[in-house]
């Protein structure tokens, strides 16, 4: 699970693209190298609104998001970020508003109330971190070949209404090499945000299990992520096409789909299903089990903070684990990275400082403005989140190409005493940052845009953080090492509006699905790392006999998910065990014959 940042507001010098990456057909003109120039992009998109040209722009390595006319005495009005010019993808299936924003005219004149969010730049204005969950990177399975087939589903659009009777094409994809026909129990991964392919690769935890269980594999694929698309090329186009973006519509969108496998697929008629699921997937896999106990046996629910909503956990805990990583892997470091916010302010004051600071993490965009710098230190704030979520006991390729236990690698470069200056402090962060963007040394230069995975559906997860997801988060700067910020729920609500013409609801998802008042329930195990941030918001002790919760002392992010690796701590093989072990006992109670009631 990533700790994102919401909505951006950067300003930058735009320099001339590389190649064309825009989705549009034939390309767009080329993005403009001055800011007179830009002025007329307003101009283009109206010429191109036949085109169905979609929002952000993509023109080589540069998103372009105009907001609002600008003018060379306000060059504010133009927001753009930079991508890897390799990853199209954001711009097909996640790009904000669509064509629907050309229709209402984005052209020369004012576009007010608009934000725009910049895919994979995580800059702050209100929100400090918002939940984009995943299992991240590429696939561990190269000594362990994997097979599915990939199937379509026709689902609802809209499975609580009767007014939309739509469908669209659910994607899932399926493995039976092992499975024990007929009956034999299913294993049934609740899909994330994001390219279900991505999950299956990276969830080695099931194919590992499936052997031993003789059990089938379904991944599903979550709504508006992928290829599930349920207008296609217009699900994103508005608010209204986004309106059945839900965790219900989702957790319905499974049970049916599974209420479909057991009657048409021969053998699968008593089969138990279990659900898998890690992060916001993880978060599903409980409600699933909560809502429909019918459908599912039981559920795993690997890495879920599903108490990460407002006034169930303390907004400031999710950054004091993130500090507590850095605390206990090196001298001074969570010490010196708190020292380093101030360093950077004052280095950054002069153009001279920030051309020191380019050369010195090596950036691909140089830091021209204060504007510039903050959303520097962003990124680095975003950095030190992620590699205290993936601080996995072995090289893994996961976010980023990363060595056994990042952070103590990491630590190594801060290891200063008080009296450090400036300038040394900033050189031990750059080589600090450098482990997590450039471990294998290809990278030519750090893009302070990307710090993490492209699979992620970033959009659809921010409309969700922007709706029911709504997870609080605060920093203080004495209980955390960053700098400190608030939790201003109103200036989120705002960004939302402006965004998606949505107002977020604080306390629905406490009031859906029970906060902590879940007793009632029965057969989840809720698994949590304890290097693992968003174990402030998860399940850490046990409710009942049987929502039971494993805490892996030496994990980081749903850990137990991952592929076995002779790197492994002791504590996350007995938590797979343990794991095992219930699915077992589930299965076990659900092919038990019921009992005739007695009258």
């Amino acid at each position: 699970m990533l700790a994102g940042y919401s909505l951006m507001k950067v300003v930058q010098n735009v320099g001339k693209p590389e190649d064309s990456c825009s989705c549009a057909a034939p390309p767009l003109p080329r993005l403009p190298s001055s800011l007179p120039a830009l002025l007329n992009i307003g101009h283009e998109l109206s010429e191109h609104a036949d085109r169905r040209v979609s929002l952000p722009l993509c023109y080589g390595t540069v998103l372009l998001f105009p907001v609002r006319g600008a003018t060379e005495s306000d060059p504010t009005a133009s927001w753009q970020c930079a991508v890897d010019p390799s990853r199209c993808e954001p711009c097909r299936t996640a790009a904000a508003m669509r064509a629907g924003l050309v229709k209402r005219g984005l052209d020369g004149a004012a576009v007010t109330g608009i934000l725009a969010l910049c895919l994979g730049c995580l800059h702050v204005i209100a929100l400090k971190s918002q939940m984009f969950t995943g299992l991240g990177g590429s696939s561990d399975s190269a000594e362990t070949p994997i097979s599915y087939d990939t199937f379509y589903f026709d689902q609802k659009i809209d499975h609580f209404g009767f007014l939309e009777d739509g469908t669209f094409k659910q994607r899932y994809l399926v493995a039976h090499k092992h499975w024990q026909r007929p009956g034999g129990p299913v294993l049934f991964y609740t899909g994330n945000e994001g390219d279900i392919t991505w999950f299956c690769n990276n969830t080695g935890f099931m194919w590992e299990t499936a052997e031993e269980l003789g059990a089938m594999l379904v991944f599903a694929e979550h709504r508006y992520y992928g290829e599930s698309l349920p207008f296609g090329q217009d699900s994103y186009s508005d608010s209204k096409h986004l309106n059945y973006l839900t965790s219900e519509q989702a957790l319905a969108d499974f049970a049916v789909l599974i209420q479909n496998l057991k009657s048409t697929l021969p053998g699968a008629q008593h089969s138990p299903v279990i659900a898998v699921g890690g992060s916001y997937g993880g978060m599903l896999a409980a409600w699933f089990r909560m809502k429909y106990p019918n459908i599912v046996v039981g559920a795993l629910a690997a890495s879920a903070p599903i108490w990460q909503f407002t006034g169930i956990v303390p907004c400031g805990d999710f950054y004091k684990i993130v500090t507590q990583d850095y605390a206990r892997s090196g001298y001074n470091c969570d010490t010196n990275i708190r020292k380093s916010w101030k360093a950077i302010n004052n280095v950054s004051s002069t153009a001279s400082g920030l051309q020191w600071l380019s050369q010195e993490f090596s950036l691909c965009t140089p830091l021209k403005n204060k504007s510039d710098a903050v959303g520097f230190k962003n990124w680095l704030q975003e950095t030190w989140v992620n590699l205290a979520m993936v601080d996995y006991p072995y090289e893994a390729n996961f976010l980023q190409p990363l060595p056994r236990w990042p952070i103590t690698v990491v630590c190594k470069h801060l290891a200063y005493n008080p009296g450090v200056s400036d300038y040394q402090l900033l050189h031990g962060v750059s080589q600090a940052a450098k482990v997590y963007y450039n471990f294998t040394g290809s990278s030519s230069c750090l893009n302070t845009s990307q710090t993490a995975t492209g699979s992620l559906g970033l959009l659809g997860w921010f409309y969700q953080a922007c709706t029911e997801m709504v997870m609080p988060m605060c920093t203080d700067g004495v209980q955390d090492m960053f700098e400190p910020e608030e939790w201003n729920f109103k200036a989120f609500s705002d960004e939302c509006n402006a965004m998606f013409g949505v107002r977020p609801r604080a306390d629905w998802a406490g009031t859906l699905y029970g906060g902590k008042d879940i007793a009632s329930h029965s057969n989840i195990i809720f698994s949590n790392g304890g290097l693992d941030p968003w174990s402030s918001g998860g399940v850490t002790s046990n409710i009942t006999d049987s929502l039971v919760s494993i805490v892996i002392p030496d994990g980081a992010h749903h850990l137990d998910l991952r592929y076995r690796n002779d790197y492994d701590p002791p504590s996350v093989r007995a938590a797979r065990a343990l794991e095992v072990m219930y699915f077992r006992k589930w299965i076990k109670q659900a092919k038990r014959p019921l009992k005739p009631v007695s009258t």
